[in-house]
């Protein structure tokens, strides 16, 4: 008895088995979805959903870029040896390249989509690679940006950064190197924002405060107080915006100064528009391994 891609689907649905598990046992039960349920169980494969309560922090940040499209995702696993299997690798990438060519609107939607290069959807890629790695895995989070721009990828995959730029010096010599090297900017430096108007109002005011107030816990009489918050202020700029950082290369160039540089070195304009920095794993809960309790728990 034939079976198609439908059938494998609505056996994985029904069983939480992997594709090619469902795949395998339509074959042996020759298309009978029933005999196929009786093989998975004998054979004893696990569910996918029996893994998804385990914390999944480690894992990688990748970078893809094509025909004016970039994108970067960030997916996650248990453990960071998972990053060094091509399967998984595999599937991160299929990810990347199914935003940049179907520009979801974000993860829940991504989930449903058809991958690239596969009759499956996203979720159903996932839920496999769950099975068949033996790690609990989510995509947690992606951009796209088109047109102009970079992507760099440190670490083997710990920091990922996007940048987009408004130039007409896209395609001259020198115009990559400098790319890469704002890139690499925004990896080490860690800005929150492009400029000072991308300061939220109330960001910026609470900051006016918590330095007002520490120059008159210091003593100082209000007026001194004032310019003291203008210097700190301005030293807040630098920190936190991007085109006010140093720049790495060389410090007593600005990031925008080194953008004015090129763009007079290069006979046009460039201006940065936006950018994203992932850190793999930021802000989650980290697994915690307790080697003593594991060993103990072995022996006895």
């Amino acid at each position: 008895m034939a079976f198609s891609a439908k059938d494998v689907a609505a056996l994985r649905e029904r069983t939480g088995c992997g594709m090619m598990d469902c795949k395998k046992a339509l074959t042996q039960s020759d298309g009978d979805m029933e005999k196929a349920v009786e093989f998975l169980r004998e054979k004893g494969l696990a569910a996918a959903e029996k893994k998804a309560g385990r914390i999944a922090a480690e894992g990688v940040v990748y970078a893809y870029e094509a025909n004016g499209v970039g994108v970067v995702i960030e997916v996650n696993a248990e453990t960071d040896f998972v990053a060094k299997n091509a399967s998984f690798m595999e599937f991160v990438e299929t990810c990347a390249k199914t935003v940049a060519e179907q520009n979801p609107a974000d993860v829940p939607a991504l989930m449903g989509l058809k991958a690239v290069g596969s009759e499956f959807t996203i979720d159903q890629l996932l839920k496999d690679k769950i099975l068949t790695i033996g790690e609990n895995m989510n995509v947690r989070r992606f951009a796209r940006y088109e047109g102009d721009l970079v992507t760099y990828v440190h670490g083997g995959g710990r920091i990922g950064v996007m940048v987009g730029f408004d130039t007409d010096c896209g395609g001259k010599d020198g115009f990559h190197e400098f790319a890469k090297d704002i890139a690499m900017q925004i990896a080490a430096s860690t800005p929150l924002y492009l400029n000072r108007d991308a300061i939220p109002e109330e960001r910026l005011t609470k900051e006016k405060e918590i330095l007002t107030a520490q120059a008159m816990n210091e003593g100082k009489p209000e007026n001194i107080a004032q310019k003291m918050v203008q210097g700190r202020i301005r030293k807040f700029f630098e920190e936190v915006c991007l085109v006010d950082q140093a720049f790495i290369k060389d410090g007593d160039l600005s990031v925008q100064k080194y953008i004015e540089k090129t763009a007079a070195a290069l006979g046009g304009k460039i201006a940065v528009t936006q950018f994203i920095r992932f850190e793999k794993g930021e802000g989650m809960e980290k697994r915690e391994d307790n080697f003593a309790e594991e060993i103990a728990s072995l022996v006895k």
